[in-house]
């Protein structure tokens, strides 16, 4: 894992962005390309031993084979994942070049709904995808 992997502006647009829409069920909020990643935010009661490595190959590939998949689908374009666990849950939110991971405790889907909308519009605008 690289540091500084992406501006500080858009790290703290990222983070901003997913602790006003999640509140206290912010659990962490993590940036990812194809090669690297960058945890940006992690709540202070969880532990700091996951192996993000695992976690963001096994999503960017999740992503690919997801889009892949389903680019011809009547159910139209791809727009992101949530992912419920025992603890808590996981959202998606990736274009061609980046993605965002954050953990939350329970939502609902409106709120992932929003949360993936405003996520999807900072990373197209940083990167100039459409």
């Amino acid at each position: 894992m690289s540091p500084d992997i992406l501006s500080d502006e858009l790290a703290d647009s990222i983070v901003t962005t997913a602790r006003t829409a999640t509140g206290d069920s912010l659990r962490s909020v993590t940036y990812f390309t194809r090669a690297d990643y960058e945890q940006l935010y992690l709540r202070e009661d969880l532990e700091r031993d996951a192996d993000l490595n695992d976690f963001v190959g096994h999503e960017w590939q999740g992503y690919k084979q997801t889009e892949n998949a389903y680019q011809e689908s009547e159910l139209g374009d791809y727009r992101f994942t949530v992912r419920a666990f025992e603890n808590g849950y996981l959202l998606r939110v990736a274009t061609q070049r980046q993605g965002v991971l954050i953990t939350t405790d329970g939502l609902s889907m409106n709120s992932y709904e929003e949360i993936a909308d405003a996520i999807d519009k900072l990373l197209r605008d940083q990167s100039g995808e459409e």
